[in-house]
């Protein structure tokens, strides 16, 4: 992880710190960019920390890639970097930490992620009650499916006051886990002996892996129980066909741009809810739901299908239509580019519509306005054009001949063909009624 400090900051820095910029070796030769050499950044960083302008503490939670994306993220945090430490006897590589020789191993390095803050913007206290609330502290040697020796519940302090904080928090949060059924905390306090820093691809894993998932370990017990995690009723999931995403207590990137990439947009007639793993009480779910996100597709109450972590717009609308569509005709056309026969009785439902507009089947996004519809005699539904950027065009070149395809932007899906011969030089969209739905206009 390559952290820069911007020359701003540094002045800010320097001046809080009583340090001049020539004292440190401040160089600006040859018009090149300023900068403080490794002797004098290190010389800052002692005098920063014996001022308490900065903090730092070692913690172990498991895998430490969303554990340093989670920690990073809160307010007062200066960096997060995931590392390695309280082991011997062998390197402190990744490679050496996760050979099955030392699974259970007690002298096997932690995965741990070093935690730089500024105690005047957050408290250790926050820190540590963030850390105990996201993962589950009573766990020995693993978190979730993450087995071993590495993945152990951890504190590593620089002074006697960190520690006094750190064991006064567990026994506040011990009351608390035996108030819900939980066991006993198993996190080891003691100094820090000596961290290293992982692998550069370590670092910052999540930004770097955009499609994934955050492992979310928590119990849901709160410090404070007005954040409590709220009881739901699921019996509207226990109805037909619902979508059920599982999100994350805490801060999760990769849920985060699900939103935003796909359900944000979503307007499809199957609901689509959010709920967090512990309130999943009274559905039937096959699918581990410890990765954030989880997608679930339920029917009446029961997991049909079930995929762990981030889905694509394109990803997620080919598993809804498996979901949705099923082994249909509606199917072979959306996603094998198949056509409606002549005539087909969704096109006799659709030729006569009232005042409205045609959805796409799956993300319920608008596609085609009664307003442009006309009878063109083909036996199949025909527009002169689309709602403006709805749809995608693209060569096709098959049976031989040389057409437009015509797909929804949204899903990708296949909707039919454009040609040259609509009414009064207009273009006629001629579309499959298989793969829409439609929705009457309303009333002013």
């Amino acid at each position: 992880m390559q952290k820069k400090i911007t020359l701003l900051l540094l002045t800010v820095l320097l001046s809080v710190a009583g340090l001049s910029l020539l004292a440190l070796g401040f160089k600006n030769t040859q018009n090149t960019s300023p900068f403080i050499d490794k002797q004098a950044a290190k010389e800052l960083s002692e005098e920063m920390d014996a001022t308490k302008q900065v903090d730092s503490i070692v913690l172990g939670e498991g895998c430490f890639w969303g554990a340093e994306k989670r920690l990073e993220a809160l307010p007062g945090v200066i960096d997060a970097v995931s590392g390695y430490a309280d082991g011997q006897g062998h390197p402190a590589t990744y490679q050496e930490i996760t050979k099955r020789k030392h699974k259970n191993n007690p002298n096997n390095y932690a995965e741990v992620v070093k935690v730089t803050f500024n105690p005047q913007q957050i408290s250790l206290q926050t820190i540590l009650k963030d850390y105990f609330e996201s993962h589950d502290p009573t766990q020995i040697n693993r978190q979730g499916n993450d087995v071993g020796t590495q993945y152990r519940s951890t504190i590593l302090t620089n002074s006697q006051q960190q520690a006094d904080i750190a064991n006064q928090l567990i026994a506040q949060y011990q009351q608390l886990l035996t108030q819900a059924g939980y066991g006993d905390i198993v996190t080891i306090v003691k100094p820090l002996d000596k961290f290293h820093p992982a692998e550069e691809y370590h670092q910052d894993y999540l930004k770097k892996n955009p499609n994934g998932y955050c492992p979310d370990h928590s119990t849901g017990i709160k410090f404070d129980a007005s954040q409590q995690v709220a009881k739901v009723d699921n019996s509207d999931l226990q109805k037909g066909k619902q979508i059920v995403v599982v999100d994350s207590e805490n801060y999760c990137p990769y849920c985060e741009k699900f939103k935003k990439d796909v359900a944000n947009d979503y307007q499809g007639s199957i609901p689509l809810t959010y709920r967090f793993a512990s309130q999943l009480d009274g559905l039937e779910i096959k699918t581990p739901t410890w990765a954030t996100p989880t997608i679930l597709f339920l029917e009446n109450g029961v997991e049909v299908l079930g995929h762990q972590g981030y889905l694509s717009s394109s990803e997620f609308y080919q598993v809804l239509g498996a979901f949705k569509l099923g082994d249909s005709e509606a199917y072979q056309v959306a996603f094998q580019k198949s056509t409606d026969g002549r005539f087909c009785k969704q096109y006799e439902i659709f030729k006569n519509t009232p005042d409205g507009v045609f959805v796409d089947k799956l993300s319920g996004a608008a596609l085609f306005d009664t307003r442009d519809r006309f009878n063109s005699g083909t036996g199949w539904l025909s527009f002169t054009k689309p709602v403006d950027g709805s749809v995608t065009e693209h060569l096709d070149t098959s049976f031989g001949m040389v057409r437009t395809e015509i797909r929804s932007k949204s899903t990708g899906i296949h909707l039919g063909h454009v040609f040259d011969d609509g009414p009064n030089g207009k273009l006629r969209y001629c579309i499959n009624a298989t793969v829409l739905e439609f929705i009457p206009r309303a009333k002013s």
